[in-house]
């Protein structure tokens, strides 16, 4: 049962990192208009930088889960490569329980008490033409930690075995 939770869950992240992956792709294209835009035309329109600083966002936060799981987070290695695999498995169990999990839900609950504001007074962007339904880029926090965790414990299951089947 925890081999098939594991599956499903880096199955989901897997997919939600390669489909967010295609927003690098429409970011790139949206600076390159909008450098285009700015320097034969002069003109630009703040909801295009605003869409930038969203597109990247999603990025960032929807990778998160994808990068967990492909263990290419930031880590300090200077140790680390030396481990045997069962100490690497105690350190990603501790690390994991003691740092990541605390962190998720923390953010997950402060995003989303953040969203929830945004949602209640409509906001929008200050700027004059700039992007309606903050809420949305905002919920997004909530949403992408939620992957996160998810990712988290699917690693801590997996590290869990790894550490017991190792003895």
């Amino acid at each position: 049962m925890i081999v098939q939770f594991i599956k499903i869950i880096d199955q989901l992240n897997e997919w939600i990192g390669r489909t967010v992956s295609w927003l690098t792709l429409a970011l790139v294209v949206l600076v390159c208009i909008d450098v285009l835009r700015r320097y034969f035309f002069e003109q630009t329109d703040a909801w295009i930088m605003e869409l930038q600083w969203h597109f990247f966002a999603l990025i960032f936060l929807f990778g998160a889960g994808y990068t967990l799981k492909h263990d290419q987070h930031v880590r300090v290695d200077l140790f680390y490569d030396r481990f045997s695999l069962r100490d690497k498995a105690l350190i990603n169990l501790v690390g994991g329980i003691v740092l990541l999990l605390p962190f998720c839900l923390m953010i997950i609950y402060v995003s989303y008490a953040y969203m929830t504001q945004s949602f209640l007074i409509s906001e929008r962007s200050a700027d004059p033409g700039g992007m309606s339904y903050r809420f949305l880029i905002k919920g997004s926090i909530a949403v992408s930690m939620i992957f996160l965790l998810l990712q988290a414990v699917s690693m801590i299951a997996r590290n869990w075995m790894t550490y017991n089947s190792t003895e």
